[in-house]
């Protein structure tokens, strides 16, 4: 088995195709636009965070499921280009790879509609195929776009740091979260997990009640705003900065994040936990500022680590 850089990141989620429309605005309901531009481009949370991770010099893998249509092929072709690990990506017969539907405005809003396809096909018995990757995987990242009975069996068997991206946004997930070492969300998955409506002026009060949940550390990204973060072993909350700018397309930049995030967890594992999320914001960062999803991601050799800043939160 590849160890390159000695260690092993597993992706196991999502891959779906992006069709993507750009407009002047997003659409209200019932109302037409006329839009600016269309793209068809790779995406899927699992495998843009796998990507993310491969192109700052992660040693990724990725476990998921393609259609057999003239999708799946190419997709599993584009995953190798990237430079990730593609032995454990099958293509499932009688199904159609999936797909979002995508609509970025003008200012980089989005709104997305995903149909699984495939993924939904992501089964417990791919999990106990893959067992041996699975166990010794240094950081394991699961996410929602795919069965939850899939990821929680995968998070029950890893060894190392586990990081659930919870999203999309679910609400009976609890029994997984004493499995995370890390637990990531955003401000509408934290608000539906904690019954709260969470903006940055109350992402410490979340967090800390996210980790009653049993997780070990919690991150709340705040898209512009950085990220607040608090552990067990921690008595404060933590706000952590990002840089401002004027975002062209925000799609998959909590992927950026999270691919980033686990790639740093193990290049950088001596560094203290702000300074790898002020570093997953930075990825992120630079995302936005380019169109489109995986295309936008920085290459280890575009991306400098630096000191970040944070907050001390009560």
């Amino acid at each position: 088995m590849d160890t390159k850089n000695g260690y092993k990141l597993v992706v196991l989620g999502s891959c779906s195709v992006d069709f993507t429309t750009y407009a002047p605005k997003l659409p209200k309901s019932g109302e037409t636009l006329h839009g600016t531009k269309f793209t068809t481009s790779f995406g899927g949370k699992g495998a843009n965070q796998c990507v993310a991770a491969a192109k700052l010099g992660g040693n990724a893998y990725m476990i998921c499921r393609v259609g057999d249509d003239q999708w799946g092929k190419k997709y599993k072709d584009h995953l190798k280009n990237e430079g990730v690990n593609v032995s454990y990506v099958h293509i499932t017969k009688n199904e159609t790879t999936g797909v979002a539907q995508i609509v970025v405005a003008e200012n980089g809003e989005n709104q997305i509609v995903i149909v699984p396809g495939a993924n939904k096909c992501l089964s417990v018995q791919d999990v106990e195929e893959s067992i041996e990757l699975i166990k010794n995987a240094d950081v394991l990242i699961g996410q929602l776009e795919t069965p939850f009975e899939t990821t929680y069996t995968a998070f029950k068997l890893n060894n190392g740091i586990k990081l659930l991206n919870a999203a999309p946004a679910l609400t009976d997930i609890r029994k997984i979260l004493p499995f995370c070492t890390i637990l990531c969300v955003n401000e509408l998955e934290a608000s539906v997990l904690t019954n709260v409506d969470v903006t940055i002026s109350n992402a410490s009060m979340a967090a800390k009640k996210l980790l009653e949940t049993g997780c070990e550390t919690v991150i709340i990204t705040l898209g512009s705003e950085g990220a607040v973060y608090m552990s067990k072993n921690e008595e404060c909350p933590k706000h952590v900065l990002c840089e401002a700018v004027n975002p062209v397309d925000t799609t998959g930049a909590g992927d950026a994040f999270i691919g980033a995030l686990a790639t740093f967890l193990v290049e950088y594992k001596d560094y203290p936990l702000h300074q790898l999320i002020g570093a997953a914001c930075a990825v992120a960062t630079i995302s936005v500022t380019v169109e489109g999803t995986q295309t936008s991601y920085p290459t280890k050799n575009d991306f400098f680590c630096k000191k970040y800043e944070y907050v001390q939160l009560e």
